[in-house]
């Protein structure tokens, strides 16, 4: 009886101090976060096609190294974990999530040294991205070729 009673009143206490989510409000943020990362990539387009007069392909590289590079820097420096917290997938599904997730990784083993912990734990999180990205190509272009359709 005793035991009933301190496990009601240890989910009382649970119950009341669990953090609320509203999922609505955070696939808003995240749906307008993403939105403004979006936008920021295709200024960045416009900026090298203008800037460099290269075509829009040659400015898409150069746009995904850009944000690449931001993200893993403000990831360095500590902004980018304080960023995601609030704008949670808006920031993590684009190439800068990518890039966090690596540089992260590379920096909570940077200790061990550059082979055995920067290293090796740098795809720690990226890799199967990688690897699934590339097994999952490979199978689009084969079905793709299958049914006929050209591979470029």
């Amino acid at each position: 009886m005793v035991i009933k009673m301190i496990n009601k009143k240890y989910d009382n206490i649970v119950e009341k101090h669990k953090p609320t989510e509203t999922r609505s409000k955070n696939a808003l943020v995240a749906f307008l976060i993403g939105g403004v990362v979006g936008l920021i990539g295709e200024g960045l387009i416009q900026l090298y096609c203008c800037l460099w007069h290269v075509s829009r392909t040659v400015s898409s590289v150069y746009m995904i190294i850009t944000l690449i590079f931001l993200a893993a820097l403000f990831t360095a420096l500590g902004f980018f974990d304080k960023w995601v917290n609030f704008a949670r997938c808006g920031l993590l599904i684009p190439i800068t999530g990518f890039s966090h997730s690596m540089m992260s990784a590379a920096l909570e083993y940077k200790k061990e040294g550059p082979i055995y912990g920067i290293g090796s734990n740098a795809f720690k999180l990226a890799g199967s991205v990688i690897v699934y990205g590339v097994v999952s190509a490979w199978t689009f272009g084969v079905i793709r070729l299958l049914i006929g359709g050209s591979l470029l």
